[in-house]
């Protein structure tokens, strides 16, 4: 069946590897000189022309003017745009490879949650916009 323009993919491409790491090195060698990367994720391999969540989110941000940029995420290709927002938040996520401590974590920028999945993403964005709402004087 023939995909429309409303479900093809436009930036990435995610899937399942199932090879030796030999064999993933050699698929990711060449599909650099394609000019393709590869991201790893709780899950998934995600392959793309050298966009990434943060160069994404950058852009999204200029292009609105936004001031403050909140990224949540629970995997390996978070890190990069969790650490580029002004406030990142990694979603507990005990099914996945996690990600260690990141340098925002000490000043308080970036934050845990002690829930994982939907929960703790909702638990998230509640204390962020709490926290970010504007001061009655």
């Amino acid at each position: 069946m023939p995909r429309g323009p409303s479900t093809r993919r436009q930036f990435s491409e995610p899937g399942l590897w199932q090879g030796t790491e030999a064999e993933r090195g050699a698929f990711l060698g060449a599909l650099g000189e394609l000019g393709i990367s590869a991201r790893s994720g709780g899950r998934f391999l995600t392959l793309s022309f050298g966009a990434t969540k943060a160069g994404r989110m950058a852009e999204i941000a200029a292009r609105y003017g936004a001031k403050t940029v909140v990224a949540l995420g629970d995997a390996p290709n978070d890190r990069e745009m969790i650490e580029a927002a002004t406030h990142g938040v990694i979603i507990r996520n005990d099914h996945g490879p996690g990600l260690p401590e990141l340098a925002g974590e000490a000043e308080g920028r970036i934050r845990r949650t002690e829930a994982e999945g939907p929960a703790g993403w909702n638990a998230a964005i509640l204390d962020l916009t709490a926290g970010l709402a504007p001061q009655e004087s």
